[in-house]
């Protein structure tokens, strides 16, 4: 799978008086790279949760902070690995500052899928399974 990159810019909501990235904002970032991984693939969250009464939650997440994202840096935060099953999703993602290339933090992940109406496990939509095994092969690996 090629890395999936969202760049986000850190703003002053981002921060504390120091200028440095409060460590739930990452968990911000790391969401919506997923969530605009997840957009790539045709899967709107809102209307999923509407039309097939179907949501992902967060069930696990490790984080590794590694070095601080500073106020104005501008950062890549990637999706490079994904293996989904029945019910679950496990993520693997990396934040990473443009302007030196350093990693700012790691995330690994697991996202369950739940009924909207009821939050009880139910399985994947086969058409979001389809999609994501497609991306999953790449443009090289479709036979």
């Amino acid at each position: 799978m090629n890395p999936f990159v969202w760049k986000v810019r850190v703003y002053w909501e981002d921060t504390d008086a120091g200028g440095v990235v409060y460590h739930s904002r990452y968990l911000n970032f790391f969401e919506r790279a997923r969530t605009e991984w997840l957009r790539g693939l045709g899967v709107h969250q809102a209307k999923l949760a509407d039309e097939e009464n179907v949501l992902f939650a967060i069930r696990h997440m490790d984080i590794d902070f590694i070095n601080a994202a500073r106020l104005d840096d501008e950062l890549d935060v990637s999706v490079h690995s994904v293996n989904a099953s029945g019910v679950r999703m496990t993520f693997s993602q990396d934040m990473t500052r443009c302007a030196d290339r350093q990693l700012v933090a790691t995330a690994r992940l697991t996202a369950v899928c739940l009924k909207a109406d009821s939050f009880k496990p139910t399985r994947m939509p086969k058409w979001i399974r389809a999609g994501i095994k497609k991306v999953l092969k790449g443009p090289d690996n479709a036979k």
